[in-house]
């Protein structure tokens, strides 16, 4: 008998050492929290509307939140949650905007329909466009363009402060972003441009789509994956859960065949905080390199 059970330990204990270890880390929208600073400034309205993808944010950030009466569906902090959103499927809902009685809009330019618009601005109401953020050094032209509004260049010169500290050491690890939307039959892989490339950059890591891949966005396909031997799968939370998790997205054609795959290394974060570039920005940089470095086991 005690052979036996010693053959049987042995077998399973060979087993565990063959098994791949499934290493998947997340950082939800709860994780990060909001820096906002205090410069003593009057914003020049007091009734806002921020329709602009993640403005909600930075209005808050810059001190100004009792000011908020609408927000986008983007800005999803938790602080902020008691704010209207004031979008139905990505477009403006003109009565709902209309009873807040804002004095100020913020848009951009996914803010739709025209129409819509056209319709609050012919209200009386100030309508200020703010730039799109895709990179690290744009955050600073989106708050600029939004403190600018408030006239509040004080508040704006704090948040600015913060840009100044990023500082991580390189790494020799490559990390692939990948756009998914299973339901949706869309598979990308993030290159130059994605956005992702320069949060990659500026936490040490090799976005290696944006050193092999020609555009912002390109096809996934297993024969670009497996040139590039991915260390790290870098994923938005619901682009992970839309392929079917971990056990879905290994099925997917080259995953398995790279480092990342074999190994189950997979960092997600929140839809609308990795590409947010706004006051969460800065914030998240430190934690999306430690959970790059805790599944690589470092």
């Amino acid at each position: 008998m005690k052979p036996l059970i010693a053959l049987v330990a042995a077998a399973l204990l060979l087993s565990g050492c063959g098994a791949k270890p499934q290493v998947v880390s997340n950082i939800s929208d709860t994780d990060v929290t909001l820096t906002v600073v205090h410069s003593g400034e009057i914003p020049s309205y007091h009734r806002i509307v921020a329709l602009a993808n993640g403005s909600a944010e930075i209005v808050a950030a810059l001190g100004y939140k009792a000011e908020l009466v609408g927000r986008d569906i983007a800005s999803t902090m938790p602080e902020l949650a008691a704010i209207p959103i004031d979008t139905d499927a990505h477009q403006v809902s003109i009565e709902r905007i209309l009873s807040q009685k804002p004095d100020l809009i913020f848009v951009d330019s996914n803010t739709s329909p025209a129409s819509a618009l056209t319709i609050l601005k012919n209200s009386g109401i100030a309508i200020v466009k703010i730039p799109d953020a895709w990179t690290l050094n744009s955050v600073s032209t989106k708050e600029s363009a939004i403190s600018n509004a408030l006239q509040t260049p004080k508040a704006q010169k704090l948040l600015d402060a913060q840009l100044s500290k990023i500082s991580f050491p390189a790494e020799h690890i490559k990390v692939a972003f990948l756009y998914l939307r299973g339901t949706a039959s869309i598979y990308l892989i993030g290159g130059k441009g994605s956005g992702a490339d320069s949060m990659l950059t500026a936490i040490g890591m090799t976005d290696i789509g944006a050193a092999t891949e020609p555009h912002p966005f390109n096809a996934l396909t297993a024969e670009a994956l497996i040139k590039m031997k991915p260390d790290v799968l870098l994923l938005m939370t619901k682009g992970l859960a839309s392929v079917g998790g971990i056990k879905g997205l290994k099925q997917l054609p080259g995953i398995e065949q790279t480092p990342a795959g074999k190994n189950g290394r997979v960092v997600t974060v929140d839809d609308s905080l990795l590409l947010s570039f706004g006051p969460r920005t800065i914030p998240l940089l430190p934690l999306l390199r430690s959970k790059i470095m805790k599944v690589m086991g470092q």
